[in-house]
C-alpha cells in the first residue's frame, strides 16, 4: 500500500490534470471558439470545476493530508514535501468551506459573462452587461460568506484577495497603496504639460504583418520556443500554461498604435517565462505552480517596462521597427523611441497606461471592488463612480463605457480581487530590478545587444525555480532580504522620468 504522502501526490496530480483541461477550455474560449459555443462551453467548464472541487475537498483528501503530516513530523519543515503539505492543508481548509454547487455556479457564470462582456464592450453598452456582473457579484458574496468568521480574514475583501495574493490582508495592501498613490501623484504633479515629449512614433502607421514579425523576434529573444509555446490573437491579452511544455500567450493589434501589440506580447511573455521556468521536479503539484499573482505580475511588468521600455532595448527595437514598418517610421532612432514609449500622459485604458499613471488605474479598481463587495456601491451606480474616480485620479472625462468601466475582462471572468496584484507586481519588479542591476555586470550592455538570456536565467534562479514552495513574503525575504516595498519602484520611476524629461525646475520627482 502507498504511504499517505505518495497517495496525496497522486490525487494532486489528477487535480492538476483537470486544471490543465480547464485551462485549455478557457484558452480556446478566448482565442478560437465561435461565439455560439459559449453556452455549451460554460457547462463544460462548470462540470470540470465541480468535479475538480469535489475531488479536492473530499474527506479522503483530508485523511491523506493528515497522514502525510504524520509521516513528515520529523522532516525539515522547509523540505519540498513539508512545504507541499503545508500549502495543500491551507488551500484545503479554505476550499472545503465552499459547496461544490457554488464552485460550479461561479465557473459557469464567469464563462457566460465573459462572452456577454465581449459584445457589450464592442457596443460600449454597460447596461447590457450589468445583469451578468450582478450575478458574478452575488456569487462572489456567497463565496465570501463561506469564509467570514475565520480569524485570518478581517473583512470581506480579504477572502477574495487571498485567492490571488495569499496571506496579504486588505489593510496591509491599503497602506502600501496609500504610499504608492502619494508617490505617483507627486511625480505626476512635477511633470511638464503635454507636448514636452514628441510621441509621433507611437501613432505612425505600422502594418500588422510587420508588427507580427517584430513581436515574434522580440519574444524569441526573451525565450519564446516554438516547440512549447503558442502566440495567438485575443480581445484582452492573457497568458496561460496548459501543462509542462505548453505555454500559450496572446496579444492584440492596431496599425496606428504598435505599442499595444509589442508591449502586450512582452508582458504576456514575461508571464510565460515564469510558467516555463517552474521546477520540473514539482510538475503536477501545487508547489510546482506560481505562488501569487503579485509575483506573477512582477515578471510581466519587469519584462514589459524595465526591459522593453529601457533606453538599452530601444537600441534593439528602433532599427527593427524602422526596417519592418517603413514609411514615416523608417527614420526612427533609439532616442526618439525611448522618449516616446516613456512619455507620461494620463489615458483611459489601463493596459496602455504609462508607468506613472498605471498604478492609479489599479488603485481606483481596488477601491471600487471593495465598495461593490461590501454593498456600498451598486452595479447601476458603477459607471458613474468609475468616471468620477478617473476624473479625480487622472483628470479625464470618460466618454463611453468601452474606454471606461467595460475595458477590462476581470469582472466578467469573476476575477474579483485580482486587480491589486498588478500594482503589487510593479513594486516587486522594482525590488527585483534593483537587485538584478547590482548582481548582473553589464546588464544594460547585454540588453542593448539583444542578449536577454542572463536576465532570464537570473529570474529563474531567484524566482521561478521556487514555485509556490514559499509565500511571496518569504521568497522576497530569502532572496532580497526585504518585504514588499514602495521605495525601489519609486526610485526607478524617478530616475526614468529625469532621463526623459530632465530634472524638473525647482522641485524633484
Amino acid at each position: 500500500m502507498d504511504d499517505r504522502l505518495t497517495a496525496l501526490k497522486r490525487r494532486l496530480g489528477e487535480l492538476a490534470d483537470l486544471g490543465h483541461a480547464l485551462a485549455l477550455a478557457n484558452w480556446d474560449q478566448q482565442t478560437m471558439m465561435p461565439p455560439r459555443g459559449a453556452q455549451a462551453r460554460s457547462e463544460s467548464i462548470a462540470t470540470l470545476t465541480r468535479i475538480s472541487h469535489e475531488l479536492f475537498v473530499g474527506a479522503e483528501t483530508g485523511r491523506l493530508i493528515d497522514g502525510a503530516e504524520r509521516e513528515l513530523r520529523d522532516a525539515d519543515p522547509d523540505s519540498d514535501d513539508s512545504r507541499l503539505v503545508q500549502l495543500v492543508r491551507r488551500r484545503w481548509e479554505k476550499a472545503r468551506r465552499v459547496p461544490p454547487e457554488l464552485a460550479s455556479d461561479l465557473a459557469r457564470a464567469a464563462s457566460i459573462a465573459q462572452e456577454a462582456w465581449v459584445g457589450a464592450r464592442e457596443r460600449s453598452d454597460f447596461a447590457s452587461f450589468a445583469p451578468y456582473l450582478e450575478t458574478n457579484l452575488k456569487l462572489a458574496r456567497r463565496y465570501v460568506e463561506c469564509h467570514l468568521g475565520q480569524p485570518e480574514f478581517e473583512c470581506a475583501y480579504d477572502v477574495l484577495l487571498d485567492d490571488y495574493e495569499p496571506r496579504m490582508p486588505t489593510a496591509q495592501l491599503a497602506r502600501l497603496f496609500a504610499q504608492l498613490r502619494d508617490q505617483l501623484v507627486s511625480m505626476l504633479g512635477a511633470l511638464p504639460r503635454d507636448g514636452a515629449v514628441d510621441e509621433w512614433p507611437l501613432h505612425a502607421r505600422f502594418a500588422v504583418e510587420g508588427q507580427r514579425r517584430l513581436v515574434r523576434e522580440v519574444v524569441s529573444m526573451m525565450g519564446f520556443d516554438d516547440s512549447s509555446w503558442r502566440l495567438d490573437d485575443t480581445v484582452h491579452p492573457f497568458a496561460t500554461r496548459i501543462g509542462v511544455g505548453d505555454v500559450r500567450i496572446t496579444t492584440r493589434w492596431d496599425e496606428d498604435y504598435f505599442p499595444m501589440a509589442l508591449y502586450g506580447a512582452m508582458h504576456e511573455c514575461g508571464h510565460g517565462l515564469y510558467e516555463a521556468g517552474l521546477p520540473a521536479a514539482l510538475a503536477r503539484l501545487p508547489t510546482g505552480a506560481p505562488e501569487s499573482l503579485g509575483m506573477h505580475e512582477s515578471q510581466s511588468r519587469l519584462w514589459e517596462n524595465m526591459v522593453g521600455r529601457s533606453r538599452a532595448f530601444c537600441e534593439v527595437l528602433a532599427p527593427r521597427i524602422a526596417a519592418l514598418a517603413g514609411g514615416r517610421l523608417a527614420s526612427l532612432d533609439a532616442e526618439a523611441l525611448y522618449r516616446a514609449v516613456n512619455a507620461v500622459r494620463p489615458g483611459f485604458i489601463r493596459v496602455e497606461a504609462d508607468e506613472v499613471t498605471y498604478g492609479l488605474h489599479v488603485i481606483l479598481r481596488f477601491e471600487l471592488e471593495q465598495e461593490l463587495i461590501e454593498g456600498r456601491l451598486t452595479v447601476a451606480e458603477l459607471p458613474e463612480a468609475w468616471n468620477a474616480r478617473v476624473r479625480e485620479y487622472l483628470g479625464l472625462e470618460v466618454a463611453d463605457d468601452a474606454d471606461g468601466v467595460l475595458q477590462d475582462v476581470h469582472w466578467s471572468a469573476g476575477l474579483i480581487g485580482y486587480f491589486p496584484t498588478y500594482a503589487l507586481g510593479n513594486l516587486i519588479a522594482g525590488q527585483l530590478w534593483e537587485r538584478a542591476c547590482d548582481e548582473l555586470p553589464g546588464l544594460e550592455d547585454l540588453i542593448a545587444a539583444g542578449d536577454l538570456a542572463p536576465l532570464r536565467e537570473w529570474l529563474r534562479e531567484r524566482v521561478h525555480r521556487h514555485g509556490a514552495k514559499f509565500t511571496t513574503g518569504e521568497l522576497l525575504e530569502r532572496e532580497l532580504g526585504a518585504p514588499i516595498q514602495v521605495g525601489p519602484f519609486a526610485d526607478y520611476l524617478r530616475a526614468k522620468l529625469a532621463s526623459v524629461y530632465g530634472p524638473p525646475a525647482g522641485r524633484s520627482f
